[in-house]
């Protein structure tokens, strides 16, 4: 793909994300969903790939039902209301299928099966795309409308996606689809707090963001497509290596680390409404998650392939990705946590 493709298709991107997040008319936000759609699927396919052919059709059938039921949706609450504003969702079908069709278009459980097969699918780079940038537009309408979901139908989501998150990634070994699984755990997170504390959902969006950017980040310079892949990590860098392990270990959301913040902070949240069962949920389910994390962590960082040669370095290792990508995001999805009240106001 040339480099005029690639910057025309990223700037509608953009420009479809930017337009969701900032419009107050459904048709404008339905818009800037089509364009996020519509650019993302040449991304997809520029591997020549029947996989990739096959990922491609997945993520346009799905993302395009989601957005006809989100048209379907804010017509229905215009036809019984007489506005078309995105805040003045009223009627409670509106209300039950727009939470659907956010579902889809976030690969929320039940409606999650898309998501692992799209990302592995296609390359470790588009899938970054999915799993951070083009989570932002669904999350931007749920915020607006957050007073009008249901929150019986978010919080029974959140602890299914955390769940299955979890669950799925157990007895997987391709990395794509345990970040696949990872973000489906992280948004039902998101999910089940996203009616009570927008403020939370935003830092944790942001955390999200950050954590599995610098993840994606080192795994396109590395190139590791297996966990068996990550026993020959320290031959090409070290350095990298350990800022691997410390990554999934803050995906994880072990103390010390960023990513224990926004589970702190949604299980108090949760406690402090009587929803103990919820939060206890989610923490169990954060067991599962955490135990692919460590397995990942343990094989990067603590066991050695077999070698045959004395030689126990790649003498030819060159970097196609940008470096300064993954020194800035790093240390915010690793040393975040002593400043968690200035990010929480």
């Amino acid at each position: 793909m040339s480099p005029a493709t690639t910057a025309i298709l990223m700037s509608t991107l953009a420009a479809g994300t930017v337009i969701t997040a900032s419009s107050f008319h459904w048709l404008f936000a339905w818009i800037g969903l089509e364009l996020n759609t519509l650019s993302v699927i040449p991304l997809i396919t520029k591997q020549h790939h029947p996989r990739a052919t096959e990922a491609a059709t997945k993520y346009f059938l799905t993302q395009a039902a989601a957005s006809a039921i989100i048209l379907f949706s804010s017509t229905t609450n215009a036809w019984q209301t007489g506005t078309w504003d995105i805040t003045q969702i009223t009627t409670p079908t509106s209300s039950i299928l727009l939470t659907m069709a956010l579902a889809m278009k976030l690969g929320l459980a039940p409606s999650h099966f898309w998501l692992t097969e799209v990302m592995q699918g296609t390359t470790t780079e588009t899938a970054m795309i999915i799993a951070t940038w083009q989570k932002l537009a669904p999350l931007a309408i749920i915020f607006l409308t957050t007073t009008s979901l249901t929150p019986t139908i978010m919080l029974t989501m959140g602890m299914l996606s955390a769940a299955i998150g979890g669950w799925g990634g157990l007895n997987q070994t391709q990395l794509r689809k345990i970040l696949a699984y990872s973000s489906i755990a992280h948004l039902g997170w998101m999910a089940a707090i996203s009616t009570m504390m927008t403020n939370i959902l935003t830092m944790n969006l942001i955390i999200y963001l950050l954590m599995t950017t610098s993840m994606f980040t080192a795994l396109i310079m590395m190139k590791p497509k297996t966990i068996q892949d990550l026993t020959l990590l320290w031959s090409s860098s070290p350095s990298i290596t350990i800022m691997i392990t410390m990554t999934l270990l803050s995906l994880g959301g072990l103390p010390p680390l960023t990513g224990f913040i926004p589970k702190w902070l949604i299980i108090e949240e949760l406690t402090l409404q009587n929803l103990t069962p919820t939060a206890t949920t989610l923490a169990m389910s954060a067991l599962l998650s955490l135990y692919f994390y460590l397995r990942l962590a343990y094989t990067s960082a603590l066991t050695l392939s077999p070698n045959t040669t004395t030689v126990k370095h790649k003498w030819r290792f060159k970097t196609k990705f940008p470096t300064p990508i993954l020194t800035v995001s790093l240390p915010f999805s690793l040393l975040l946590l002593p400043i968690t009240p200035l990010i929480l106001t």
